[in-house]
């Protein structure tokens, strides 16, 4: 499972440690619910139980004479600007209406958490009930209620838009002629799969703390993946300079792309303002399940045109995208949610037309999650692609090596791809005969899926220095989530200056340490803040050495760095702390800076694969995992420990989705309102697991080292639907993938004998396209 760095490397390669990991498991870590400041007030949110209505009348007088109770504020009382991370569409306290069961629709501060609630329940809304839309196709059809009529005069709308209703969002991307290529195509197959709404599941909720100092200036502690954005997004709103803001970096306790948006930032601004205090708010379980911002639930129609010898020839993909009531929380309008892109999989398809839709229905807003729709897209892509090589007649997996991308595919956003290593971990999983169905007990069955992901871009800053005791320190204003990127951040430093790494303090900024810094998203922390602190790491040395030259009146070429001091034969030797001294007399601090950017994709990607053993009771429908096998394109691992735990934690997320995770609503209110009957997979759920690095010489981050964040959490759900297949003929292309819908569609396999009803391939005999039209296989 590891792989040996380069001899010559002491701190890359190890599995050292994380930093994080003593002061959480002893509780010392202070998160932003921790936080005290003289004076602070708790705030609370009273929110809506109807999925759409019109706010008629807020009656509040009672609420504001509870003992406590500081302000009692609603729409009237607070800016009637919209924020968001990027379309500009969320209110912070409902006004004329409300657009989802769980909306905020007044906001109360108190000197206790118990007189907030209170107040909360003392308040009483007069509501003009609407008709409500959830299923996002129909509210895209003709008559269904409008969401948005004010839509076209939202900030950062992406335009033009279609003439379809509720409509936010429409991104199309084409290679080829999409059309052309079918009618050139020997067969032609089409499916359509659902996937469903997904909580994180991070352990710490949402919560924010924000005070306003004499200055006026605006002090938050938020645990934000993407300070700077979030300031940014917060001055906009505001209409404030990003310098009247400072965001104070938390820990934070999970994120999984959740935590990019404001969520109750603004508001707790409000009551701060409103009462001169602190305020604090901290969401529960209760509403962040009802009313934060998770996965996106999706409708996904694939059609494939494919050559009699397994060519995949044409396809075509309309992705039809859940948003809920807002899009606010999305942070790229201009691509939908950016999984879109890879409607075409990992494989070389001439004609390709994808079209994304985000669409407004009376649901929880939806967000960003770990491989934003990329999961739901690859549930998609690699259910079809079994399917449509079993339709043809071929193995799965010789299907996929049959159209596997190579270098020099352009992938259908225009990437060039520059890696050979799709066939290389096919080649792998081939050695270990997880692609054959060969030899497995009776229900037992095996699957797999191959994806592959650019590299991302992104901006990064890091300050390195020595400080007057001769500590040397990394400051960075990158958030580590629970990655153990800082960890990362140490090993990379202290193997650039010949140090321990345990010498290396890592220290956390705030939004004013620098211009901007990397957002915590798209696998890129290692890439581009690995590359700034190892770029501040060369600088320091270079000074370090300078510094020291001068000092022992010597060449450069002759100092070194040993053991905590710089060194330059016989006895002239400096201790860091001398150097410092010395260097500051002389009016420099020994402290430097490093910057690394990205804005052009390079054509550096990775491939992974994921592959599933299982069990059916077709008495049932039970499914058991009996085995999952993670692949994965790799280069230098920096921490292998970090690096696994990736692997794993991503693994465990995509097992969820895929068997028991379901944010399931009814008329609007999500039912699983609390972690007992919401599922997130335990200990319990988890099969064995093994995971095979397949090394790429040539990775772009420090070390040549390549993303792994988000990539084992993608393929999972399609791999085990896939092995369900195998087991007994059934295709499931609706997550979550239960006993009961296992059990069902086999009671229809069994009654009809149908194998296309039943969810069975084609026979031979069926495949062949007659003149002048197309065949379509169905399935369950």
């Amino acid at each position: 499972m590891n792989l040996v760095a380069a001899e010559h490397l002491r701190q890359i390669g190890k599995p050292v440690p994380r930093l994080d990991g003593g002061p959480k498991v002893s509780g010392q870590t202070r998160y932003t619910a921790d936080v005290v400041l003289p004076g602070m007030a708790w705030g609370k949110c009273l929110r809506s139980a109807l999925p759409h209505a019109r706010i008629a009348h807020i009656d509040t007088a009672e609420a504001k004479r509870v003992k406590g109770v500081l302000a009692v504020l609603t729409a009237a009382d607070v800016p009637r600007r919209l924020f968001g991370r990027m379309l500009k569409d969320t209110p912070v306290l409902a006004q004329e209406k409300v657009r989802f069961a769980g909306e905020k629709i007044a906001a109360v501060a108190a000197e206790s958490l118990e007189a907030a609630e209170e107040a909360l329940d003392l308040i009483r809304v007069e509501y003009q009930e609407l008709e409500a839309v959830y299923d996002p196709v129909a509210a895209m059809s003709p008559g269904a209620p409008i969401l948005h009529e004010q839509l076209k005069s939202y900030r950062n709308l992406r335009l033009p838009l279609p003439d379809i209703p509720n409509v936010h969002s429409h991104v199309q991307l084409t290679v080829g002629d999409a059309e052309e290529g079918f009618a050139d195509s020997d067969l032609v197959f089409e499916q359509t799969f659902t996937t469903q709404r997904v909580h994180h599941g991070y352990l710490e909720p949402h919560a924010v703390l924000v005070s306003i100092d004499g200055s006026g200036r605006i002090l938050v502690w938020y645990p934000a993946k993407g300070p700077y954005a979030a300031r940014q997004q917060f001055a906009e709103w505001l209409g404030v300079a990003d310098s009247d803001i400072v965001f104070q970096l938390s820990p934070v306790g999970g994120d999984f792309g959740g935590k990019g948006s404001l969520m109750d930032v603004p508001i707790c601004y409000c009551l701060a303002k409103a009462t001169g205090r602190p305020v604090k708010m901290v969401m529960s379980y209760f509403e962040e399940l009802t009313a934060a911002n998770p996965r996106h639930p999706s409708i996904i129609t694939i059609k494939s045109g494919v050559k009699r010898d397994g060519r995949l020839w044409a396809r075509a993909v309309k992705a039809v995208f859940n948003s809920g009531a807002y899009a606010g929380f999305k942070n790229n309008e201009t691509i939908n949610l950016p999984g879109s892109r890879h409607g075409a999989g990992a494989y070389r398809i001439p004609n390709v037309k994808i079209d994304a839709y985000s669409v407004y229905t009376n649901s929880v807003p939806s967000g960003i999650m770990r491989g934003p729709g990329e999961a739901q897209i690859a549930f998609a892509v690699e259910s079809h692609t079994d399917h449509v090589a079993r339709g043809l007649g071929i193995d799965p997996y010789e299907f996929r090596c049959i159209n596997v991308l190579k270098r020099g595919d352009r992938l259908p956003y225009g990437m060039r791809l520059e890696s050979d290593l799709g066939k290389e971990l096919l080649k792998r999983l081939a050695a270990l005969r997880w692609h054959s169905s060969q030899n497995k007990a009776p229900y037992v069955g095996r699957g797999m899926a191959l994806c592959v992901r650019e590299i991302s871009l992104g901006e990064a800053n890091v300050e390195m220095g020595v400080t007057d005791e001769g500590a040397v320190y990394i400051l960075t204003t990158v958030p580590d989530t629970g990655t153990g990127a800082h960890t990362i951040f140490r090993q990379i430093a202290a193997e650039t200056l010949g140090l321990p790494g345990d010498v290396i303090e890592v220290r956390l900024g705030t939004t004013d340490s620098f211009p901007t810094d990397a957002m915590v998203a798209a696998s890129r922390v290692t890439y581009v803040a690995g590359q700034a602190t190892r770029s501040a790491a060369l600088a320091l040395r270079e000074l370090m050495l300078e510094k020291a030259a001068r000092s022992f009146g010597c060449n450069r070429d002759q100092v070194r760095i040993i053991n905590g001091g710089v060194h330059a034969g016989g006895k002239r030797t400096l201790s860091f702390a001398e150097l410092a001294a010395r260097s500051r007399s002389r009016g420099r601090v020994l402290a430097v800076r490093g910057n690394y950017k990205v804005q052009e994709r390079s054509g550096a990607a990775s491939f992974f694969a994921q592959a599933a053993e299982v069990a059916v009771d077709p008495e049932t429908g039970a499914v058991k995992i009996l085995k999952l096998l993670s692949v994965h394109d790799v280069g230098t691992i920096i921490n292998p420990l970090t690096h696994q735990g990736q692997v794993e934690g991503g693994l465990i997320q995509g097992l969820g989705f895929a068997l028991t995770e379901d944010l399931a609503d009814q008329d609007g209110r999500v039912i699983a309102a609390n972690l007992g009957e919401y599922k997130l997979p335990s200990i319990m759920d988890l099969p064995r697991h093994q995971t095979l690095l397949v090394q790429d010489l040539d990775g772009p981050g420090p070390f040549r080292s390549k993303p792994i964040g988000e990539h084992s959490a993608v393929p999972t759900a399609p791999a085990i639907a896939n092995a369900i297949y195998d087991a007994i003929g059934v295709r499931i292309t609706d997550l979550p993938i239960t006993a009961e819908k296992v059990y069902y569609a086999w009671k229809e396999r069994q009654r009809t004998g149908d194998p296309l009803r039943a969810g069975r391939e084609p026979e031979d005999g069926d495949r062949r396209k007659q003149p002048g039209r197309e065949r379509r296989c169905r399935s369950i």
